[in-house]
């Protein structure tokens, strides 16, 4: 792990002066964080983790038997109205950490047999995190680490991780601008993500898993397809097919109006049977690897390989 901590090194000190002006996600609130203000992903100067366990729920090549370190990390530069985790993704519920608690959470994770760390939502808090992976890989941290992200990120900010994340696992929530917009004040998130997307790839170049069949390298894009969106949510699945190489997606059906979705008709209800297979068929068509969640309507994980 030392030349991932040589990495580090080079690129925490001016990430965390970025923070006084901060300009992490593609919001740029260039707020003072360093003095703790919050910017529009609620985060300050306080390191808050809703929660952290073995999540036995993740993609297979991630949670395998033993499950996967997730670090589930408060605040959210989007504003989805439906969020599912909108108690700590809207508002900065949490318990406060200090780098070496960050450090102690991921060394008790791999003592407890993760295959992973799996970092959730983490841009916001990345000098905090990268300092804290400093301090795990000097005390025997050795697993592959995962990047776990809504898909709403600055490319520059992605470049900065290469040779240090081994596993992405983003988002891509919207091909649309103006239902980016409308759903998670983000007009600009294809945009963004498409971007970040093909420098992920970059980095990882190909898929690369263990005996165990443990993905211990690789991109896998996540899509939750909403109400009335199978035509967008197929053109999304076509543009990953266009534009990415070795890569597997997870498509989800798990949607449920939660939070203030309720607020738009269009979508204050499930997806329906037939608008996901549309989606699946898609993806079988143009022969994607990955998964596609069982549609069950008290279904929450990944479900049936393709």
């Amino acid at each position: 792990m030392r030349k991932k901590q040589n990495l580090i090194k080079k690129i925490v000190s001016g990430l965390n002066e970025r923070l006084s002006r901060c300009d992490l996600c593609p919001r740029e609130c260039g707020v003072d964080r360093i003095h703790g203000e919050r910017g529009i992903c609620s985060a300050g100067n306080d390191i808050l983790i809703y929660s952290n366990f073995l999540h036995k729920g993740e993609e297979p090549v991630i949670s395998g038997s033993g499950g996967s370190g997730t670090i589930f990390f408060s605040g959210c530069p989007l504003r989805c109205v439906y969020c599912q985790n909108y108690k700590f993704s809207h508002f900065p519920n949490g318990e406060k950490n200090t780098i070496e608690d960050v450090a102690d959470k991921m060394i008790r994770l791999q003592t407890d047999g993760a295959h992973n760390i799996n970092l959730v939502t983490p841009t916001h808090y990345l000098p905090y995190i990268l300092k804290a992976l400093d301090n795990a890989f000097d005390r025997g941290l050795n697993l592959p680490i995962v990047y776990n992200t809504s898909g709403y990120e600055k490319r520059d900010i992605i470049e900065l991780l290469d040779g240090i994340i081994d596993v992405y696992l983003p988002d891509m929530k919207y091909i649309d601008s103006d239902v980016s917009k409308k759903y998670s004040k983000a007009e600009d998130y294809f945009l963004r993500c498409s971007e970040s997307l093909k420098e992920m790839q970059r980095q990882v170049s190909r898929t690369v898993m263990d005996s165990d069949g443990m993905m211990k390298r690789g991109l896998i894009v996540r899509h939750l397809v909403l109400p009335g969106c199978a035509d967008k949510s197929v053109k999304i699945i076509n543009w990953l097919s266009a534009n990415l190489t070795d890569f597997k997606v997870s498509l989800m059906c798990q949607f449920q109006p939660y939070f203030t979705a309720r607020d738009y008709p269009e979508i204050n209800r499930r997806v329906s049977p037939e608008e996901y297979d549309i989606v699946v068929n898609e993806m079988i068509k143009l022969d994607i690897d990955g998964w596609a969640q069982d549609y069950d309507t008290d279904e929450d994980l990944a479900g049936i390989y393709l």
